[in-house]
């Protein structure tokens, strides 16, 4: 392919012609009621209810926490009173694989890239005086942990006797991803399922208001995926936990109404608007054919869009703000659910309030401002989105056959077929900034001698002391008695191989600690190791 053939390509590598014409969808078979129908209807390509933004608009939210829960608290306060209307609990590295802040492991890592939940006390610090029944959606990113974390808002909502269902929760819950894009892990990819299929269970009988997971593509696109990739390895995990769910007994229809997908909107809009039309259509006839479902909501995907931080840059920082709002715009475009927004200042730390506030800002502009939330997929029977939404399909469709072949997701994470995938589309897609073929505004053209510096957040250097401190006190005060006895029956239930999440639950009311649950499962189910195939 010649130089000039590859820049008319786009973000993934789709060959893009100069013109499209109605002889484009000819070629490819278009059928307005099969492929595109009406929004509301299958197969959901134009969007999942009839009315879209005009009925109402996504649920505006920001990944967003620090430090000890007491801060986090006061930035979701100050985003809730700045008009979002949800918010993602972003978790600490130590937290997300299981340790407690005073494990020598987790020295220097305390609440720096999130806040940092040891046990339910922090649970009930990082949520007063929010009133959870009124915010739209909580979102919290454990994987690995997503048992633990659903033990610790249960808890909390009894504990003050209050109906957890009433709070509309989405925990992550994906821990697949995490072998190959992300690396947040901690159980073999067999305990990894089970586990995350336990609050798909729990949540199906119990917590019907829930979204009990958010099959995330995001941290595989931001591992160096293509557009095609992110939505084939995402739905290739999924079916992973399908299988396992619908051996329990469990209906397709019992939990893929609730469901989401968590994708990123990158920089090339057109193809990202086709990737969340083809994410739909996929999804639907995947759902519908393949396991059975009766439920037309099983069929409609919610969408959970992320800008993507891979894309900004610490190189005239205050690009990103242009940045995120095409991404923004893509999500938008695109017919998603939930939308959060990157901070321009992203590239250097956890974002002050003013970037945050821009980043927010960003979404109320293009909801209130820019008109196109008052049609319903504006881009549909477009030439080009309809061409670059069939190819898209396709790709996906023939990398879930070729997965399947190989025997599936976790064979898949094993042989290192995920990372090798992944790793060669990273490496093309660095080659093609260090040799200019791909421009990036400031970093490879049109750099600036002198460049605005920007007011960068500085995390509380004693937030680390004194979370090792309060959890320290905590664990001198519990009763040990009652701590013993739930973390008995925990380790019992797990090796019987119940669901898990009820003794979480009582283990989490007598303040066991998150890291002393996921010791005791680790017990249980062992841990992973990276056999680092590339």
């Amino acid at each position: 392919m010649s130089q000039k053939e590859k820049r008319y390509q786009s973000f993934s590598g789709i060959p893009l012609k100069d013109l499209y014409s109605p002889t484009d969808l000819d070629s490819i078979g278009f059928d307005y009621n099969q492929d595109l129908n009406k929004s509301g209807q299958y197969p959901y390509t134009r969007g999942i209810r009839s009315g879209m933004y005009r009925d109402e608009l996504w649920i505006m939210g920001q990944y967003s926490g620090f430090g000890s829960a007491e801060e986090a608290n006061l930035r979701y306060r100050y985003l809730l009173e700045q008009g979002q209307t949800g918010f993602s609990v972003a978790l600490d590295l130590p937290t997300q694989i299981g340790l407690d802040s005073d494990n020598p492991l987790s020295r220097g890592e305390v609440g720096k890239v999130g806040v940092a939940i040891d046990s339910l006390e922090d649970i009930e610090k990082l949520f007063d005086g929010i009133p959870l029944e009124k915010v739209r959606q909580i979102r919290t990113t454990a994987n690995s942990i997503g048992p633990v974390m659903t033990a610790l808002i249960v808890a909390f909502a009894e504990k003050n006797e209050n109906d957890p269902n009433m709070i509309k929760v989405l925990v992550q819950n994906d821990p697949l991803k995490e072998y190959f894009a992300r690396g947040t892990y901690v159980f073999p990819p067999d305990a990894a399922v089970k586990l995350a299929v336990d609050v798909i269970e729990y949540c199906a009988q119990r917590l019907t208001n829930w979204v009990p997971m958010a099959l995330s593509g995001y941290h595989i696109r931001e591992s160096g995926s293509t557009a095609v990739q992110e939505l084939a390895f995402c739905y290739a995990d999924g079916m992973s936990y399908f299988k396992d769910a619908v051996g329990r007994g469990l209906n397709i229809d019992q939990f893929a109404p609730k469901l989401y997908t968590f994708f990123t909107a990158q920089m090339d809009l057109l193809e990202e608007v086709a990737k969340f039309r083809a994410a739909r259509r996929v999804w639907a006839k995947i759902i519908k054919e393949q396991y059975g479902a009766n439920n037309p909501d099983s069929m409609k995907l919610s969408i959970l869009a992320y800008t993507a931080g891979g894309m900004l840059t610490a190189q005239q920082p205050l690009n990103n703000v242009v940045r995120v709002t095409i991404e923004a715009l893509a999500a938008v475009l695109g017919g998603v659910q939930t939308l959060a927004t990157s901070s321009y200042d992203e590239a250097f730390s956890i974002p002050t309030e003013q970037a945050v506030t821009v980043a927010l800002r960003t979404q109320q502009i293009i909801a209130n401002e820019s008109g196109i939330v008052n049609t319903v997929d504006p881009l549909g029977g477009g030439y080009a989105v309809e061409s670059l939404t069939a190819a898209i399909e396709k790709g996906v469709n023939e990398y879930i056959e070729r997965i399947i072949e190989l025997g599936g997701a976790v064979e898949c994470i094993r042989s290192g077929f995920f990372q090798k995938e992944l790793a060669k589309e990273a490496y093309k897609y660095q080659k093609s900034i260090e040799s200019g073929e791909k421009i990036v505004v400031g970093l490879n053209a049109y750099q600036s001698e002198d460049e605005e510096e920007i007011p960068i957040f500085a995390a509380d250097p004693e937030t680390e002391a004194r979370q090792v401190k309060r959890l320290n006190e905590l664990k001198r005060r519990r009763d040990s008695l009652q701590l013993a006895g739930a973390m008995d029956s925990l380790r019992k239930d797990a090796v019987a191989g119940k669901n898990i999440i009820p003794a979480a639950v009582t283990a989490v009311k007598a303040y066991a600690t998150l890291g002393e649950i996921t010791e005791c499962l680790k017990e249980v189910y062992g841990t992973y190791k990276d056999p680092g195939i590339y």
